[in-house]
């Protein structure tokens, strides 16, 4: 039994356009404001470009059925002032859904467009639930009501979100791509070198990949001391004076290679504090120019890679014999090789090999590379933080790295903006105070 609406209330148009995509309404009870009976055969498709909120519908309107666009509002007499029938795009428009009348649309009186107020047809209940959602000072808003979802729910809304998170980040990748003249080797290298770089020198590390081309790389890969003169002094890390043979060596080469090239170090410098000695930015450049001696075309070999255990034991380095002494230049230490690490393995992984071959994938129109990206995410285990411990106290869980950046995803991009309408967890949530 459904409880109606206040005259007074009036909600938000993408609420509005959330309840006759979904027909969140008493649709059964739904005339014109010409008592004229609707039957709702198809709600159209929301339109994100230009245009009417909802293209291709098909009402039946008494004994009528029309087949066009959906044009959805809070008063009628908007209609009037979004000047929509000085806009061809309107022609075809069939259905003018309203929140309620106020005035009459004038300029629509003289097309004869059905309306249909919706405000006597929703539950409040269902309104009363949004405004929690909106206003809820914690994330994610439903927590309490989780999971609403049935276990087979989630997991395809996890899958969607995944992808989605995929596809957005490729949008970035493309864009990249643009800036490196369609060259995928250095997309692929400046977004490796960011990832090595950790949150904390992320920035910098990206820095210091783009003024290292890879050409330049490539001519010395042979050379391990030459790799790690080259990163750590575009790095400003070879600048003070030195004492050390190795030290002295790096410099050495460092200034020839400099000349040679006429490359320019970063102007930024690479942050050291509140960090493990293990992630030191010296340890990781280290890291990275072992990786670079020991591969070869890295971007086109895992490109073509049939299995993630290929790619994982590419990345499974361990740094120079030096660093085994060393987290930082000229400060020697107890014996520890520098290993990089199952878990730095799998965040290279989750955060650069799986973006750009899925990237790469939907750049050359190629299910199958985009498949395997995906899959990928499957076979590598979840990631450990705080946004996957919130959400493993209400109830929700990760099995792999696919649900782990789906949730990720969930939380950042969807309950931190309040895209509740927008969740298949709102969704649903919303639809059950319909049911009741």
């Amino acid at each position: 039994m459904l409880t109606y609406v206040p005259q007074a209330a009036v909600i938000p148009e993408k609420l509005l356009q959330f309840i006759w995509l979904h027909r969140y309404f008493n649709f059964k009870s739904a005339y014109t404001t010409e008592g004229e009976k609707i039957h709702i055969l198809q709600p159209g498709m929301f339109n994100t470009n230009q245009g009417p909120d909802f293209l291709n519908a098909r009402v039946r309107i008494g004994s009528k059925i029309w087949a066009g666009h959906v044009e959805v509002h809070i008063h009628a007499r908007d209609w009037d002032r979004h000047h929509h029938s000085e806009d061809s795009n309107y022609d075809n428009v069939i259905l003018h859904v309203i929140w309620q009348q106020g005035t009459p649309a004038q300029s629509m009186a003289n097309r004869a467009i059905p309306v249909l107020e919706l405000q006597p047809l929703v539950s409040v209940l269902m309104l009363n639930e949004y405004q929690r959602l909106m206003e809820a000072p914690v994330t994610p808003a439903c927590g309490a009501m989780l999971p609403v979802l049935s276990a087979l729910g989630w997991t395809a809304w996890k899958e969607r979100l995944a992808v989605e998170r995929l596809t957005r980040k490729s949008e970035a990748i493309r864009q990249l791509l643009k800036e490196t003249n369609n060259h995928w080797e250095d997309v692929f290298w400046r977004l490796l070198a960011r990832n090595f770089g950790i949150k904390v020198n992320a920035s910098f590390f990206e820095q210091v990949a783009e003024s290292l081309p890879v050409n330049v790389l490539a001519k010395h890969k042979r050379q391990i001391n030459q790799l790690e003169a080259l990163l750590l002094g575009q790095a400003n890390l070879l600048e003070t004076e030195m004492t050390g043979s190795y030290e002295i060596m790096l410099q050495k080469e460092y200034r020839y290679l400099r000349h040679k090239y006429q490359l320019k170090p970063v102007k930024a410098t690479a942050s050291f504090l509140r960090m493990r000695p293990a992630a030191f930015p010296t340890v990781r450049l280290a890291q990275l120019a072992m990786l670079i001696h020991k591969s070869n075309h890295l971007f086109s070999w895992i490109r073509d890679a049939a299995a993630l255990s290929e790619v994982t034991r590419l990345l499974d380095i361990t740094a120079n014999d030096y660093w085994h002494y060393h987290y930082q230049l000229e400060q020697p230490a107890d014996y520890l090789p520098k290993k990089l690490g199952q878990a730095m393995v799998y965040n290279l992984v989750i955060n650069t090999v799986v973006p750009v071959l899925f990237a790469y994938g939907l750049h050359m129109n190629d299910t199958a590379i985009k498949e395997r990206a995906v899959a990928w995410l499957l076979q590598t285990p979840k990631e450990k933080n705080s946004i996957l411990q919130d959400w493993q106290q209400h109830g929700i869980t990760a099995a792999n790295a696919m649900d782990s950046q789906a949730l990720i995803e969930l939380k950042n991009n969807f309950c931190n903006a309040k895209r509740c309408l927008e969740c298949a967890v709102g969704s649903a949530l919303l639809k059950t105070t319909i049911q009741n």
